[in-house]
């Protein structure tokens, strides 16, 4: 068998979707599945409802920027909202759809079912519980003043809690798999879970003062390189792979055809999460940062188009004679 046509195989194999049986032990037995489908479609719904909420603000304080009496109020001026709009639109419009995709998908690559519906609905409503927490705190000034990470301490320990759930639902689905192969989605998947996990375990260090108020346990320019060591990666973590699993399943899916290299996906996988995480300091050039990490940010920034491009091109050229299935 070529290497190409072994690439093929193996995606092909890793990407077979069953609705109602799922391969067993042995080529002989087979077990009958039925998807847990009720959990995706609620995080599909939250993120649709969110997403209109968080763009809708985004637009209101764009037009704040443009035309200061916009600001009709203090919570309502751009401070206040527009670290409610960045919260909502990564966390609650794309984070209720990483979930949605992660869920829907981890269950057809392992063919298996989630492995408890109970800690999917804690994951579902407790998600929800925070986004509004955010909503509610953040017009009212209550917030550490952080990039991506405003939400004040109990709602960090919140995030952490609902997170351990997701983290334990998800690798007990893994490990009762029916499919011994995991797919290179389900690596993506898996880097998210516990990178998320420690960036935002770490960038949260506070010592509390008030039931809403603390303070980092950094300080100076060693938070700012915590923060955007956090910052930077999230959008890597919590935006990039997980999204990058999803397109991994559900592109192949849509073309109706292998994605076009097993061996590049796995590459560019190793390759992004070995570069992104170093790329941070790229956020505080001409600071007080030292110059040798400031050059290390960026030296390692600029070496992210290798994976970012290999991801690109093995996408694209999935899609080459396919363009019409995505119409």
């Amino acid at each position: 068998m070529s290497a190409a046509t072994e690439d093929q195989a193996q995606a092909a194999s890793a990407g077979h979707d069953e609705e109602t049986e799922g391969a067993g032990a042995t080529d002989l037995e087979k077990v009958t599945i039925t998807y847990d489908d009720v959990t995706p479609r609620n995080f599909v719904l939250a993120s649709i409802v969110f997403g209109i909420v968080g763009m809708l603000v985004g637009a209101i304080v764009a037009l704040q920027l443009a035309f200061w009496p916009a600001n009709v109020h203090s919570m309502l001026s751009f401070g206040r909202l527009r670290p409610l709009h960045t919260n909502a639109v990564i966390f609650a419009f794309v984070g209720n759809m990483v979930f949605a995709g992660i869920y829907h998908s981890m269950q057809r690559l392992l063919k298996t079912r989630l492995a408890s519906d109970v800690l999917s609905k804690v994951h579902f409503w407790g998600w929800q519980a925070i986004i509004v927490s955010a909503v509610l705190t953040l017009p009212l000034g209550i917030s550490q003043a952080k990039e991506y990470a405003e939400l004040e301490w109990p709602i960090d320990i919140a995030i952490a809690l609902i997170w351990v759930v997701f983290a334990i639902n998800f690798f007990w689905t893994i490990a009762k798999r029916n499919e011994k192969h995991l797919y290179v989605a389900i690596w993506f998947y898996i880097a998210t879970v516990v990178t998320v996990a420690i960036l935002h375990i770490v960038n949260s260090l506070a010592i509390p003062v008030t039931a809403l108020k603390s303070y980092s346990v950094y300080g100076g320019a060693q938070d700012a390189l915590v923060q955007w060591w956090y910052g930077h990666n999230a959008v890597a973590f919590f935006l990039t792979t997980p999204v990058l699993g999803i397109m991994y399943y559900y592109l192949p899916k849509a073309a109706n055809r292998p994605v076009y290299s097993y061996r590049l996906s796995i590459i560019h996988f190793w390759a992004l999460i070995f570069i992104y995480i170093w790329a941070g300091p790229h956020h505080l050039h001409y600071t007080a940062l030292p110059e040798w990490a400031q050059t290390l940010g960026m030296v390692f920034s600029l070496m992210l188009w290798a994976p970012s491009w290999g991801g690109m091109l093995n996408g694209l050229l999935t899609l080459r004679g396919g363009w019409s299935q995505l119409r």
